[in-house]
């Protein structure tokens, strides 16, 4: 088990354009449990390498919707390897996104509501699926990290402007 430093904003690595994988390996496949690690420690919903500072495109996602008798979150962990994503929908929806790697702070965007996924998954085997709801939204934010993009990049200036103080100020306070 290792939970690893979290990249944030600015740091430059988060606007790299991650590598495709090559061959899902054993060393993938530690990259991914200490990704799972990490994420669910932090906690969050999805993580993609280059949040750990592995340009790869690697991407882990648990949306943990739902609980057990106790209300402990039930894991439902999704791997995508080189994941790729086509068919995005005309229609659009809006969801109040968050990013590990902008802590504590959230904005509106708007994504397409559905969009077709490509991917390998830990074992190299390939998958085709069309996701739409928080699912497309989520694989939507974390792709834009392998693109070095981040969630502010949708916003206006002046939004961005103001998360960027409020953070500065969170940072200046700890």
């Amino acid at each position: 088990m290792a939970i690893l430093p979290i990249v944030e904003v600015p740091d430059p690595r988060l606007r790299l354009v991650s590598q495709p994988v090559a061959e899902v390996d054993d060393g993938v496949r530690q990259l991914i449990t200490d990704m799972f690690d990490t994420m669910y420690d932090a906690p969050g919903i999805g993580l993609a390498a280059i949040q750990i500072g592995v340009a790869k495109r690697v991407v882990v996602m648990d949306l943990q919707e739902e609980e057990d008798e106790e209300g402990k979150p039930i894991r439902h962990p999704r791997v995508f390897i080189n994941p790729e994503i086509s068919e995005p929908s005309e229609e659009l929806s809006v969801y109040t996104e968050g990013c590990l790697s902008i802590p504590e702070q959230f904005a509106d965007i708007e994504r397409p509501a559905r969009c077709r996924v490509k991917w390998l998954d830990d074992k190299g085997e390939s998958h085709d699926e069309v996701f739409d709801g928080l699912l497309a939204t989520c694989i939507q934010h974390e792709m834009d990290h392998l693109e070095g993009i981040v969630f502010l990049d949708h916003l206006s200036r002046l939004k961005r402007d103001m998360i960027m103080k409020k953070l500065a100020k969170l940072r200046r306070a700890a």
